[in-house]
């Protein structure tokens, strides 16, 4: 059983009193382990296939090509073609995810041209983009490249600014002194500028994207960090450490980060949304995920372009974005003012 420090039970109390950011986070810690299961939410693929006695799982297995349900072709089956064709054979019956699209699927089967309107009739609850394919399963997926892209960027940035901000701050002195005028030359770096540069010479990709965000962003980190370290390390509990004969990487790891961890948590709702920003200006402006990657930024881009005669391609993301943004800003006002030290809540 886990025995949390009583400060810690406080502002995890305090934390729940500020509704906006309570439900927010349920919101979207709700919305983030849905991500998990698209596959069988969201998906071109059948979760069962009953044919001659036999049950398939296509979800999460081998790709089945139509011979294996008696068609004629070799390349991967179309369920939703096999569910009619088994329900008027008899000789079986298909299962579909709720929404049975897929999010680099284009829907040629429609009588009009694509972008198509939402329609429930075909199943296309958001409509289509320019190149025929689902909006909605591009949203939900998108928002899963976005999360995970954004949370990898977060530990990436966050692991490299505590790391040089706890030295920063632990020694001081002239390498304090040359770290600082290191960082602020690291800082002048244009990131745009920089993803132009690649992005010209080769084909940009996510761990590229990754690399150059975390390579110009881990400053940030930094400079909370050293102002941490410089604090906590003037306490009396790292003096008794030092006495004691601990070594410094043991003060640092054991008793200083410890006792550091309020920025590092505080800002993880901010970063995601610095994330999630960045990867979305970036897929706009046609520097970020390569197509057809879902992105809501490329969404965005489609939507402007098409707005005087498919408009739902832009209201979509721009909702979704906004939503999520939100829950995110909600959740870190919450997290900053409940990890306040000010705050009488946290003495009583």
């Amino acid at each position: 059983m886990i025995h949390l420090h009583p400060i810690t039970q406080k502002r995890l109390a305090r934390f729940a009193q500020i509704k906006r950011g309570y439900w927010s986070f349920w919101i979207l810690l709700l919305l983030i382990l849905s991500t998990l299961f698209l596959e069988l939410t969201v998906s071109n693929r059948a979760l069962v296939v009953s044919y001659q006695g036999k049950l398939y799982f296509p979800s999460y297995g081998a790709i089945l090509p139509g011979r294996t349900f008696g068609q004629d072709y070799d390349y991967e089956t179309n369920y939703r073609n096999l569910k009619t064709q088994l329900a008027l054979s008899g000789e079986g019956w298909v299962l579909l995810p709720p929404v049975p699209f897929g999010p680099y699927e284009a829907d040629f089967s429609l009588v009009e041209n694509p972008p198509n309107r939402p329609s429930f009739e075909n199943g296309h609850f958001l409509g289509t983009d320019n190149g025929g394919r689902d909006i909605l399963a591009r949203l939900l997926y998108g928002f899963r490249v976005a999360i995970f892209f954004s949370f990898a960027l977060y530990l990436s940035t966050s692991a490299l600014g505590v790391l040089a901000g706890s030295l920063m701050g632990y020694f001081g002195g002239l390498f304090d002194l040359f770290m600082q005028r290191l960082v602020e030359i690291w800082t002048s770096i244009p990131t745009l500028y920089l993803i132009l540069i690649m992005a010209a010479l080769i084909t940009p990709n996510a761990w590229m994207l990754l690399g150059i965000l975390v390579f110009v962003g881990w400053t940030d980190m930094t400079w909370l960090m050293r102002a941490e370290i410089y604090r906590e390390k003037s306490r009396q509990y790292c003096e008794a450490a030092r006495s004691m004969g601990a070594g410094h990487l043991r003060i640092v790891v054991k008793h200083l980060l410890p006792n550091s961890l309020v920025p590092i948590i505080a800002r993880l709702p901010f970063q995601m949304v610095g994330g999630i920003g960045a990867l979305t200006s970036l897929d706009y402006l046609g520097y970020g995920l390569p197509i057809p990657t879902p992105s809501w930024g490329e969404l965005l881009h489609q939507g402007q372009e098409a707005f005087d005669y498919a408009p739902w391609i832009l209201l979509s993301p721009s909702f979704s974005t906004i939503f999520v943004l939100l829950l995110f800003t909600f959740i870190g006002e919450a997290v900053r003012e409940s990890f306040d030290p000010k705050r009488v809540v946290l003495y009583e």
